[in-house]
Formats: structure tokens, C-alpha cells, sequence
């Protein structure tokens, strides 16, 4: 159908939705010059590389050119059913005769035949030359067999079925067009995203100004970014503050806060502020080519369904074909005329057309990744969405997953007539000094109370102890329970209990000492983040039990579930154990979607019946994974097993439409009600074929106005 559409690996056609077929390689300079065009190409111009350009538009292959052809061929077929027999049957009148008005049905029949009909005789080779037959073969067959049966009967006499021919090639170019519009609305995720790339990028060189195209930009360029402007390629703010919204690559609904040193993604918008930024990645580097690829691969691989219902259409095309010979032989052999046993023929390969069974999946898996990556998590293999659905129990990694993987204060406890400020202020004081990452912890939590620090004086980090100076001329001490020990200090009973508390929770504590006496402690854990809360919250909602893993202490694993309300957790796990805790929850009969964002998860990602990796985790994470979450938001676990679960109720929404009217359609086009006078004529039977791949990918376009929470 489209001929210069081509694609690395298999997948559906984007301008009509068709399924590719392997293409016979050939060794000619043209092709190899060509190359294989990919959809992560859509706009190379992006990529910097020496072939920028364009990809081609299949010239002569658009909706526009079935829409073109069906007017011409209407105008044609118009005459040929004026002057057919069919039209003094059933209204009694006879157009005029006029020399040669005989040859007339033949003449427009022919030009109808190979100018209409030549688009779906090319298909019809291509199918038959790869050995995949389906839609195209099925047409070709039967507008081939009705034009050359009719050629004969005008030269013998006979019945010919010019006015069926034109009629079933003008309504298969009318319900083309009608399709291909209609998948195209449900189609083009990857176009889409293509889209959000600027076409150019205003950078600073030489403190001017100048406007390029994105193929000229490089690497460690500035570019200047104004208000409303798209951010044109990945990379760090080196000046300026603006909220960017991310949410066309994010999900992020909300526009996010952006300041120097920020990164950036290229395709987001700038929001009110102007921004210079120094360009880190570009071409296939970018988070957007990265997210195109995934979403490239996502619809290049099938589900359960796909399969099956691929294998339901080649098996349509070869009951068809069997079906449309077994009735022209039925009908000769019951004396009928050979003009009406070719009739049925034509009728019952035409309205077996597997087109809508063709599209039934493939449209919906296209529609819901789109939907995926613009809930901010991305779908890497189609199998892993199917399976979303069953699942019954999710383990999530503890650390950076639940947890935000850094120190956080939790708790601040004075003692005598100091107070929280002064012990908080004291230790940020000397943790300034400190790269530690509990003192950094100390550090922000001082600075987001907005506390003004002391400079110190005579610093100096003392092993097993901690870090000592001296501020406006006392000795100031920060460290742990050896502090107290090195300087005979003892803890007030009541500051003892809630160490103890602490300490049962896994929380680390640290001590503050001005001039030899205890002016408080700092209690740190590991930031549970606010989100996990609700992801667990909605899981339990959905019936979904909810455990989690950890190489932590048992007292750390035991706060941490209780804080969360999590069903079940295992602590001290080892990294080569994790995989072992997912095939244990697997052999109770739990279906298992594992959660993970480090290199020790990746066994057990691959292990489970579902592996969601963190997208801010390591490349090993993410390869191991089915699905990836892009915001890092345990929250949107929800959404995919609500997508899941949406995605499979249309796909068999879809295959009952694109099979349902065949068990009443082919026995009708075979003729077996003829003797009640009902019939299945070609033209007709076109229409319900054409409708019902119509029918087929509006409701797979519904989906985008699902919500998913």
C-alpha cells in the first residue's frame, strides 16, 4: 500500500495501520544509498547528522490520493450502473442507446479497474512475493476475477459484472480514505513526539546572537531560550530561573521550578523566564530519542493478543479463499449462470477481508502507549502491559524507591533552655564544612528553615568522634555515641528515651556539645518519600498486596513497612537473593510485579511476572525492565495497571467488531438465503468491510479520553 514506508523492525504501517511486511532486500546503489528509514529518523534534521532531512512524505501514497481516486472512479462507475441491467430491473427504464454504448461498461470497467484498483493489485503482489497474504491479496483476487470474467462475457454474450466491479473499487477507495483518516487520529505516537522538537535554536556565540537549524547544533553550544520558547536539545542552565513544563515527556502535570545547574529536556516549553543553557546531549543522546526509541520498540513488539489475532487473519485470508472457490464450484455445479456463481465469489472474498482483524490490536497498543508516555512512564515491551492487569502482589525495592536513597533529619531534640533552632543551627554550623552525607542532610534541613550559620573556627574532622571547632570562642562538637564517651557526658532520661525510640526505627543519631555540655541530638533516616504514602494507599484499593525488599536491618524494614502500611517485607536481603524473594512469592501463586532502580535489582526485575524500573535507575535497571517509570513516582504503578486493564477490554472490544459480522456476513455473500431472495451483493459487502475497520479504530481512539487517575 505505502511502498516507501520502511522501518528496521516489524510493526504497523503510520499512514494506513496495516502490518509491514519483510521486505526483499536488494543490493542496488539506489537502495543502499536510501538506506532503511526508522521512526526515530522522523526528524533528522535533530540528529546534527550529515544525511539531514526530511523523511519522505510517500508521495502518491497519501489519504489525499485514495480521495482523488475515489472521485474520478465515481464518476466512472456512475455510467457503468446506468447502463446495467440492474437498473431496468429494478426501475423498468432503459437509458439511451448511442454507437458503441455496448463497449462503454468495458471501457470505464477497464479504466476503473487499473487506475482504481491498480493501488490494491500492487498490494496484492507485495503480500503474494513476501508470502503473507491478507487484505490486499483477498481484493486483488476478487476485483481480478470479476474484471477478467467480465472481459470473456462481453465477447461470449454473457452476464459481465462491470457495474459490481467499479462499484466494490469505488467503495474500497472511499472506505479507505475513511480508515486511513480514522487510524491516522489513532496512530503517530512517534510523530507526535517528533513535534515537540523546535525547528530551530537561538544560540550565543561571540556575545551575539544567531538563529539556527537544530542540525547545526552542537554539543557544550548556549543557547538562549525565551519565554513560551521550546527548549530545543537536553542540557544545564548555566543562567537565568523559569518554571518549564515537562509534561508532554514527564507526565509532570504541574510546571516545574528550574534554576542554574538544573537540567533540562529538550521538547519542553520555558515558562515565564528567559534561560541560557549549555547543551550536554543531542541526536540520539537526548532523553526525547531515548523515549522514541522506547516507544518505537513498544510497537514493534506484540502481545498475546496481536499474536493471536495475526494468526486469526491469515487464517481468515485462507478460509476466505478456500470459502469464495467451494462457492463458485457450489453454484455451477447447481446450474446456476456463471455470471451470478462469480458474483458470490467476489462478495465472499471481499467481505472476509481481514483488514479490521489486522488493526484490531495493533491500533489500541498504539493509542496506549502514546497514553503511557504522556502519564510519564514508558512501555518497553508490549507482553509487560498485558501482564500489568493480573498482577496481584508488587515488592518494591526500599532504597530509591520508597525511599529517596539520601539522609534527611527526621527528628530535633533540645535539652534544658536550648532550643530546636539552636541545636539545628549549631550542628549545620560545623556540618557545613563537612562533605559527609549526614551532614549534608544537616545542612539542608538548616537552610530550608532558613537558619543563618555561624562561621567556625579551628576546624577539624576527629576520627570515630566526629568534627569539632570552635564558635565565638567555645569548643563545639558534632558526632555520635562516641562523642559522649570521649567526653563523659551523659544523656538526660527523658532525651534517652526517644534515642532509644530511634534507634528501634533504624535512625541514625547524632550528637551536638557546646563547651562540654549536650545541647541536643539530630535523629536521620533515609527520606521516605511523601508519594510512596499514596502509591500504597491506591494499590490497597485495587486489591493489590503490596511487599517490599531490602538489604537493610530488620528494625529499619520493620519502620519503614509500618510507615507505609506495607503487607509484608524482607529485610537483610543480599543483592543475589532479591531474585530468589520474587520466585518465593511466585511459587505461593502470586502473580509479581517487581520495582526496582539499581544493578542488584535487575535479576529480580527480570524474575518477576512484571519489572518496573525507576527511570532515574541504572541502564541495567531499565534494560531489565518491561515498563519504566520516567517521573520516578511509585504513584503511577496505578495508572499502568489501570491502563493494562482498559488497553485489554478494547482489544477485545475490537476483535468481536472485526469477527463479529462475519458469522452472519459470509453466508449471506455466499449466497445460502439466495433462495428468499436475500442477498449479499459485492458493493455491499464492501461497505460492511470497510465499516467495520472504520468502527474498529474509533473505538480504539475512545481510549484517549480514558483517564487514568
Amino acid at each position: 500500500m505505502h511502498p516507501d514506508v520502511q522501518r528496521n523492525m516489524p510493526g504497523i504501517c503510520p499512514e494506513c495501520g496495516m502490518n509491514l511486511i519483510p521486505a526483499k532486500q536488494n543490493a542496488g546503489k539506489n537502495r543502499a544509498r536510501r538506506g532503511t528509514k526508522t521512526f526515530a529518523h522522523a526528524k533528522r534534521a535533530w540528529s546534527g547528522s550529515p544525511s539531514a532531512g526530511a523523511m519522505d512524505r510517500h508521495a502518491g501514497h497519501s489519504t489525499a490520493m485514495f480521495f482523488r481516486k475515489f472521485w474520478i472512479s465515481l464518476a466512472l462507475t456512475i455510467p457503468v450502473v446506468i447502463y446495467a441491467d440492474v437498473i431496468e430491473n429494478i426501475f423498468a427504464w432503459s437509458p439511451p442507446e448511442f454507437p458503441g454504448s455496448e463497449y462503454m461498461p468495458l471501457a470505464f470497467g477497464s479504466i476503473v479497474y487499473f487506475y482504481g484498483g491498480m493501488v490494491f493489485l500492487a498490494g496484492a503482489w507485495r503480500e503474494m512475493r513476501a508470502r503473507l497474504p491478507g487484505m490486499m491479496t483477498l481484493i486483488g483476487i476478487a476485483i481480478s476475477a470479476a474484471y477478467f470474467w467480465s472481459i470473456y462475457a462481453v465477447f461470449a454474450g454473457t452476464e459481465a459484472l462491470f457495474w459490481e466491479l467499479t462499484t466494490l473499487i469505488t467503495i474500497m477507495l472511499l472506505g479507505h480514505w475513511l480508515e486511513m483518516r480514522a487510524v491516522s487520529g489513532a496512530q503517530g505516537a512517534l510523530k507526535e513526539l517528533s513535534k515537540l522538537l523546535p525547528d530551530t535554536a537561538e544560540i550565543l556565540r561571540n556575545g551575539k546572537t544567531a538563529t539556527i537549524s537544530l542540525s547545526e547544533l552542537r554539543e557544550n553550544d548556549t543557547v538562549l531560550v525565551r519565554p513560551g520558547s521550546k527548549i530545543p536539545a537536553d542540557g544545564n542552565i548555566i543562567e537565568g530561573e523559569s518554571d518549564v513544563n515537562e509534561s508532554m515527556v514527564t507526565g509532570e502535570s504541574k510546571p516545574v521550578s528550574k534554576k542554574d545547574g538544573d537540567a533540562v529536556i529538550a521538547g519542553t516549553i520555558n515558562g515565564g523566564g528567559a534561560l541560557k543553557i549549555r547543551v550536554t546531549n543531542i541526536g540520539e543522546k537526548t532523553f526525547l530519542a531515548g523515549v522514541m526509541r522506547l516507544v518505537a520498540e513498544a510497537q514493534a513488539s506484540k502481545s498475546r493478543l496481536q499474536i493471536l489475532s495475526d494468526r486469526a487473519a491469515l487464517y481468515l485470508t485462507v478460509v476466505a479463499v478456500s470459502g469464495g472457490i467451494v462457492t463458485l464450484i457450489a453454484w455451477l455445479a447447481a446450474g446456476s449462470g456463471a455470471g451470478f456463481a462469480m458474483a458470490r465469489l467476489v462478495a465472499v472474498l471481499v467481505i472476509a477481508c481481514p483488514h479490521a482483524l489486522g488493526l484490531a490490536v495493533p491500533l489500541v497498543a498504539s493509542i496506549s502507549t502514546t497514553k503511557a508516555a504522556q502519564n510519564g512512564f514508558l512501555i518497553k515491551q508490549r507482553l509487560a502491559l498485558e501482564a500489568a492487569r493480573t498482577i496481584d502482589t508488587v515488592l518494591f525495592d526500599k532504597t530509591g524507591t520508597l525511599t529517596k536513597g539520601e539522609f534527611g533529619v527526621v527528628e530535633i531534640w533540645n535539652t534544658g533552655t536550648h532550643t530546636k533552632d539552636e541545636v539545628l543551627e549549631t550542628a549545620a554550623s560545623l556540618d557545613a564544612l563537612s562533605e559527609h552525607p549526614i551532614a549534608k542532610a544537616v545542612v539542608a534541613k538548616a537552610k530550608e528553615r532558613g537558619l543563618s550559620l555561624n562561621e567556625p573556627k579551628k576546624f577539624e574532622a576527629v576520627t570515630g568522634v566526629g568534627v569539632r571547632a570552635f564558635i565565638e570562642g567555645k569548643e563545639v562538637v558534632v558526632g555520635g555515641p562516641a562523642l559522649l564517651d570521649s567526653r563523659g557526658i551523659r544523656v538526660p532520661a527523658e532525651l534517652s528515651k526517644h534515642i532509644h525510640d530511634a534507634g528501634q526505627k533504624g535512625q541514625t543519631v547524632i550528637y551536638v556539645v557546646n563547651d562540654r555540655e549536650l545541647i541536643g541530638a539530630l535523629a536521620l533516616a533515609d527520606i521516605i518519600r511523601e508519594e510512596s504514602r499514596d502509591a500504597v494507599r491506591a494499590l490497597k484499593r485495587l486489591g493489590i498486596r503490596t511487599t517490599m525488599i531490602t538489604g537493610d536491618s530488620e528494625d529499619v524494614a520493620a519502620w519503614v513497612s509500618q510507615e507505609l502500611g506495607i503487607d509484608e517485607y524482607f529485610a537483610r536481603v543480599l543483592p543475589h537473593q532479591k531474585s530468589e524473594k520474587v520466585k518465593e512469592l511466585q511459587d505461593r501463586g502470586l502473580k509479581v510485579a517487581m520495582v526496582g532502580d539499581g544493578i542488584n535489582d535487575a535479576p529480580a526485575l527480570t524474575q518477576a511476572d512484571l519489572g518496573i524500573a525507576i527511570g532515574a535507575g541504572t541502564n541495567v535497571a531499565i534494560e531489565s525492565a518491561g515498563i519504566i517509570l520516567v517521573r520516578n513516582d511509585p504513584r503511577d504503578i496505578e495508572k499502568i495497571i489501570r491502563l493494562s486493564s482498559m488497553t485489554y477490554a478494547k482489544m477485545i472490544q475490537n476483535l468481536f467488531w472485526a469477527t463479529g459480522y462475519n458469522i452472519v456476513a459470509l453466508p449471506l455473500a455466499a449466497g445460502v438465503l439466495a433462495f428468499r431472495g436475500i442477498l449479499l451483493q459485492p458493493a455491499l459487502a464492501a461497505v460492511f468491510m470497510s465499516l467495520s475497520t472504520v468502527i474498529v479504530a474509533i473505538n480504539a481512539l475512545l481510549l484517549k479520553k480514558k483517564t487514568l487517575g
